[in-house]
């Protein structure tokens, strides 16, 4: 079987292109779309994430700007900043960037951000309204999946969709969105998670396979059945004898499942692209929402 590698930067093209139309409109109406990031600390793969959507965002004439703190700066401090920007109509949406050093109260942070501003779709009014069936901000990893599920037209209706990993950012929200009667919907879910037994068993009934787990090359051939559609949202990093001293590793071992799975998604290069995308796309959308509520009220 050939195997058809799900490429995140082909998608993303098609979604710039609507997203550049209403940035255009916004722009008309003296609107630039903006983003204020939060990093604290200095874990290296957030400071690589911060950079590419910082990027991204210039690339398409948004706004964004970065504050930054070092790990031992106290809650209320990045509490204050959040009830700041919240009041702040220069942005748009709020990012938290996750992971906070362990001594914060993640909880606390995140709920501090207005809903209206929560472009990463983590406060629990959004979570609540994508669980009703009515989503305003949905978390951009899991939209971007189902942007990569869309484009390439892998059909999600009465598949059985397996999902590895339970976080907030990817595994309960895509669960959410796979198993409603939404357009890309209607699969029968499974998670699985730390404490499930046999997991080989289950993996090997899906589908459509989510890897987000975080854990270097946890499936294999052996674990996916023929025709197959992974999604890969892994990124790991391994110690090898490059110049760079690492690679990058999806949760899946791409080469082990070349030739059984009908499509898979790259490391890097699959998902990756798409999370930035949907930032923007969540971004756009609060400022098209703050656009409109600022024509009605003024």
């Amino acid at each position: 079987m050939e195997t058809q590698l799900l490429k995140g930067r082909e998608v993303v093209s098609q979604i710039n292109v609507e997203l550049r139309t209403k940035i255009s409109l916004l722009k008309e109406k003296g609107v630039v779309p903006g983003l204020a990031a939060i990093l604290i600390g200095s874990d290296p793969a957030s400071k690589v994430y911060i950079n590419s959507k910082e990027k991204a965002f210039k690339k398409l004439n948004c706004y964004t700007q970065t504050f930054l703190f070092n790990e031992d700066t106290d809650d209320n401090e990045i509490i204050s900043l959040i009830k700041k920007l919240n009041k702040n109509d220069k942005f748009h949406g709020i990012l938290i960037q996750l992971p906070l050093p362990g001594k914060m109260d993640v909880k606390k942070i995140l709920h501090t951000v207005e809903p209206s501003k929560d472009v990463d779709g983590f406060h629990p009014y959004n979570l609540g309204l994508l669980l009703d069936g009515d989503p305003n901000f949905i978390p951009c990893t899991p939209n971007g999946i189902i942007e990569i599920l869309k484009f390439y037209k892998i059909d999600t209706l009465g598949k059985h969709a397996v999902i590895v990993g339970r976080s907030n950012i990817v595994g309960k929200p895509m669960f959410a969105l796979l198993s409603q009667n939404f357009k890309m919907g209607n699969s029968t879910v499974t998670i699985c998670h730390t404490k499930t037994k046999n997991l080989k068993e289950i993996t090997l009934k899906a589908d459509i396979l989510i890897a987000a787990v975080g854990v270097p090359n946890l499936i294999n051939g052996a674990m996916v059945k023929k025709g197959v559609d992974i999604i890969d949202v892994g990124i790991n990093r391994v110690s090898n004898n490059s110049i760079k001293k690492y690679k990058l590793v999806g949760d899946v071992c791409t080469e082990d499942v070349i030739g059984i799975a009908n499509s898979v998604t790259p490391v890097p290069g699959g998902v990756g692209p798409l999370t930035i995308c949907m930032l923007i796309h969540n971004t756009v959308k609060a400022a098209l929402n703050f656009s409109s509520t600022r024509g009605s009220t003024g």
